[in-house]
């Protein structure tokens, strides 16, 4: 039974539009990975349980609206970034709207690196009509889809203390300027854009120390006693994802 619950809570006209519910990650395995074969002969990454741990912990946020992007775009006389959907006045949905008043400048981000690839231009805020609650004691990371990611912008990581935070999380992203120097396009509704993954939060003490297991050759033939799932037999513990 599992006992640990994470909650999606929102208007009830974002929860009867189902297109856009929240999913548990292993319902968006990209076609690429799924068509892959891995046997003795042809050995892939499909057999990587690490990289398939990327594409099926925790879960996806959905954008709940189309959301037109400008970015780099020549609009008069000026360069202009903006988000637009089809809400074209402020509501209680916390849904996008067509103004700037969630956009961050670029100041705010001193010397990052991001500036450069966002184009020196304002960092646009995708609004997230849910809210995320955790059980005492556990947070949330926020990212990009983990090897499954937009290549058009990825919102930037960040992790919230969701056991006692009650408003909603919105996503500063960044326009991939390296591949799309100037970028108009529209994200679909339902796109997924973020990756949420629940922890628990405890605190660490880092220790430096010298690998001398007398149990290393017995690890190293574990390891190698199988041509193909050594790893996912003999050491992965299977999480659930629901």
């Amino acid at each position: 039974m599992l006992n640990n619950i994470i909650e999606f809570s929102s208007d009830e006209r974002i929860i009867e539009d189902k297109e856009i519910h929240p999913i548990p990650c292993k319902l968006n395995i990209p076609k690429w990975f799924k068509e892959l074969e891995h046997d003795v002969v042809e050995r892939t990454i499909k057999g990587c349980v690490p990289f398939l741990e990327t594409l099926t912990t925790g879960y996806l946020l959905k954008t709940a609206t189309d959301i037109h992007i400008k970015h780099n775009v020549i609009q008069g006389n000026k360069k202009v970034s903006n988000l637009s959907t089809g809400f074209h006045q402020r509501n209680n949905l916390n849904l996008n709207t067509t103004d700037d008043l969630d956009a961050h400048p670029i100041k705010q981000l001193g010397k990052c690196p991001f500036i450069q690839k966002n184009k020196n231009l304002p960092f646009q805020k995708i609004l997230n009509p849910w809210k995320i609650k955790t059980p005492p004691g556990y947070s949330c990371l926020f990212l990009p889809p983990l090897n499954n990611a937009d290549d058009r912008f990825s919102i930037i990581p960040g992790i919230v203390d969701t056991d006692n935070f009650m408003e909603y999380i919105n996503f500063p992203i960044i326009m991939n300027g390296d591949k799309y120097p100037i970028l108009e396009t529209t994200i679909k509704m339902g796109t997924p854009y973020v990756q949420v993954i629940p922890f628990k939060k405890e605190s660490w003490i880092m220790k430096i120390g010298k690998d001398n297991r007398k149990d290393k050759i017995k690890s190293l033939y574990k390891l190698h006693r199988k041509i193909i799932h050594s790893y996912k037999t003999t050491w992965w513990n299977k999480k659930t994802w629901k």
